[in-house]
């Protein structure tokens, strides 16, 4: 296989959508991406989606689920939580174990199904800290599908995220936004799944195929980047930067010179994992692990968006 083009610098899990992520030394792999990532989603009184979009105020909530939820094979117990903190609130613990009341008209852009409440409580803690009525759900894997876009990746599935199971980022393109910039941005602006490094800046643009330990990645999409990227995860305050920089270096006006361009930049790779529908055990990346590319792309303007 030759050598090595990257190896798994970090990886990042975050159970509740558009809040504070978890570094993690190895994840497993589930059949919707990383388990536990964006298995919950914070919603208004019309069941839409709550992000950081609009209530900037979530990126100072931090998740912490058991150590050894990210070991394979581990089951939560009775005495399992998903605890819940954030500035002025007491901690708030969500059980793992067992399922709360179906509700339906949960919806994450064009996607709209049902979702499992997690009751009064979780409700009203999310309402006092976002300071509307709010309602926190967790996706109902057992009767519920969401399908990636089928024009990119036919055959995959997600829960929550935005629309893919996995977001790649290298620690060279961030180095390569930063020169850019007057303060430099951590990689959580970002909120990658999997951060890589020993690469070129932007060559995961070009990743097309990979091997990360013995599983296939297949890069699908450029991540088309919203505002989330300028709100500080330390204050939950937006700013100008990075869109500035990134309407400079990675445009589409930039990237594909020959399209029409349509006002967006980009930043990471969006992928999905071949053997995620595959039973069976073993399925674990680890921070460490080297990067294999498969099949890559001869510039930015072939690569999907």
């Amino acid at each position: 296989m030759g050598e090595a083009s990257a190896r798994v610098k970090s990886i990042f899990i975050y159970p509740i959508k558009s809040c504070r992520g978890i570094s993690v030394s190895q994840a497993p792999i589930s059949s919707t991406g990383f388990r536990w990532d964006r298995q919950w989603l914070i919603v208004n009184s019309n069941g839409r989606m709550y992000t950081q979009r609009v209530a900037p105020k979530l990126a100072l909530v931090e998740v912490e689920l058991p150590h050894e939820a990210f070991s394979e094979g581990w089951e939560p117990s009775r005495t399992s939580y998903l605890v819940i903190r954030a500035p002025g609130m007491k901690v708030l613990k969500v059980p793992l174990k067992g399922r709360g009341e179906k509700v339906d008209g949960v919806s994450v852009w064009n996607w709209s199904g049902s979702a499992l409440d997690e009751g009064a409580e979780a409700a009203q803690w999310f309402s006092n800290y976002i300071g509307k009525p709010s309602r926190m759900v967790r996706f109902d894997a057992d009767s519920v599908t969401r399908s990636t876009d089928t024009d990119y990746a036919r055959g995959y599935i997600t829960m929550f995220s935005d629309g893919f199971p996995f977001l790649l980022a290298s620690q060279g393109s961030l180095d390569a936004l930063n020169k850019l910039l007057k303060e430099p941005i951590p990689i959580n602006r970002f909120r990658p799944n999997i951060l890589v490094d020993g690469c070129e800046p932007f060559s995961e643009d070009l990743w097309k195929e990979i091997n990360i330990n013995k599983f296939t990645f297949y890069g699908v999409k450029l991540c088309a980047r919203c505002k989330i990227p300028s709100i500080s995860q330390e204050t939950g305050i937006a700013a100008i930067e990075p869109t500035q920089a990134l309407q400079i270096l990675r445009s589409d006006k930039v990237l594909q010179p020959n399209k029409k361009p349509q006002g967006q930049v980009y930043f990471g790779q969006n992928m999905v994992c071949k053997n995620s529908m595959d039973g069976g055990r073993g399925k674990v990346i680890c921070v460490g692990d080297p990067i294999y590319v498969i099949k890559r792309l001869s510039s930015a303007a072939e690569a999907a968006t």
